[in-house]
């Protein structure tokens, strides 16, 4: 392993023309890394770069004029990307992505992460990422690590230090993802989606003000437990409140269990050497058969749109790409298929401003989760239970939790299917 000081990394020690690197996500981007990317990486020619998601802002239309990126959807900072048509969409599940790597059809012949200080073994922790990170280290010819000071040790999935080519060391805060602000309709629209979590649920929640207004009314939960593609700073109130104990889990008891932790300090603290959080790869977090054990599973995912047969688009609004598909179709299955639990797709029933419905008769972008999936839709106007619900009467339920001022649109676009039965 060759040790450098951020200002002595030159990739070109490393990289070779036509290398394809597959670089750490969200708030386990390696910032330093990046940004040696974007200066360095004309000089070394025809590289490709993957990212998930991002975070951090450094990869701009200007920043990646140098090598071509390629992400699951424009989630984060990215979308500037899709605006300017600088970034390719592969679309995917995140429980798809390692073993895409693993196969070698998203290629991989270099890592970039960023992990903790090594602990007395000589043992980095993947620190704020699990998901695809150690699949993309063991399929790369090189891995350089970002050594940070400042990303805790977390306990999971790590780096040995014999497994690392160039460790780059660096004291820098990692990204963060500040809670977002929650407004009257995120509360109306968590009311009824805390109406569907009793005490001793397992749940699935992402980051943002819905999620966040779920959190909040959950205080008086009890064991409450959490597996999760990722999880935010609101996870750690409920932990510290007692009302999420893990103890009912039937598998992981007394363990929060997620992919990602996408917050702020706070989270990154608490997260910090303790044995009641875990993070883990995808090829856990969404695996379909770790899903199926666990009983009173309740998850959350958001979308753009849904159309009156409960089509959910979480992509493309018309042109502008502005989603992904993410891990929504792993847990949406899951949650519905949970005995005892549920699977709730939440968004406000308007856009831009109010003059766009996102009840609709025909969705503008593409189908993220099939309507066979969906299980509950939830606005700010109620929530319409779909499973085992005959079209027509579909239509009348998402109606029914539309804005009122679109309803009698949609009542006329919904006549035919009222009228035939599909």
């Amino acid at each position: 392993m060759n040790t450098v000081e951020a200002g002595e990394l030159d990739l070109r020690r490393y990289l070779r023309p036509g290398d394809r690197i597959v670089i750490g996500q969200a708030c386990g981007e390696p910032s330093t890394l990046i940004e040696a990317l974007t200066a360095q990486g004309r000089a070394i020619g025809d590289l490709s770069a993957f990212v998930a998601t991002s975070f951090s802002g450094i990869f701009t239309p200007e920043s990646t004029e140098s090598f071509a990126l390629s992400s699951m959807g424009a989630i984060g900072s990215l979308r500037t990307l899709t605006k300017a048509h600088r970034l390719g969409i592969i679309p995917c599940h995140v429980g798809r992505v390692g073993p895409m790597i693993e196969a070698g059809t998203l290629g991989c012949d270099v890592a970039f992460v960023q992990v903790s200080p090594a602990d007395e073994n000589g043992r980095h922790s993947f620190g704020l990422i699990g998901d695809h990170t150690r699949a993309a280290v063991d399929r790369a010819r090189v891995v350089i690590a970002e050594v940070n000071e400042q990303v805790p040790y977390t306990l999971g999935e790590g780096l040995r230090a014999e497994e690392i080519d160039c460790a780059v060391r660096v004291s820098r805060s990692p990204v963060q993802v500040p809670p977002a602000a929650i407004g009257p309709t995120d509360e109306k629209i968590a009311k009824y989606v805390a109406s569907y979590i009793e005490d001793g649920a397992v749940l699935q929640v992402g980051v943002g003000a819905v999620p966040d207004a779920v959190l909040r009314l959950l205080g008086d939960r009890r064991d409450l437990g959490i597996h999760s593609g990722m999880i935010g700073d609101g996870v750690v109130d409920l932990i510290q409140a007692g009302a999420v104990t893990n103890a009912r889990k039937p598998i992981d008891p007394g363990v929060t269990v997620t992919g990602a932790l996408i917050g702020t300090d706070r989270l990154y603290r608490f997260a910090d050497r303790n044995p009641g959080l875990r993070l883990c790869p995808a090829s856990y977090t969404h695996d379909p058969a770790t899903l199926a054990r666990l009983d009173g599973l309740v998850t959350l995912n958001s979308a753009m749109e849904v159309d009156l047969t409960g089509q959910v688009n979480a992509e493309q609004s018309g042109p502008a790409y502005l989603g992904g598909t993410g891990g929504q179709v792993d847990f949406v299955r899951a949650g519905a298929r949970s005995r005892g639990g549920h699977a709730a797709i939440a968004l406000p029933a308007t856009a831009k401003g109010g003059t766009l419905s996102r009840i609709t008769a025909r969705l503008s972008g593409p189908v993220t989760t099939a309507r066979s999936d969906v299980d509950v839709i939830v606005t700010e106007f109620g929530a319409a239970e779909l499973t085992g619900c005959p079209l027509a009467e579909r239509t009348r339920r998402l109606i029914a939790i539309a804005h009122p001022d679109f309803r009698e649109d949609l009542d006329r676009a919904a006549f035919e299917i009222q009228r035939r039965g599909f």
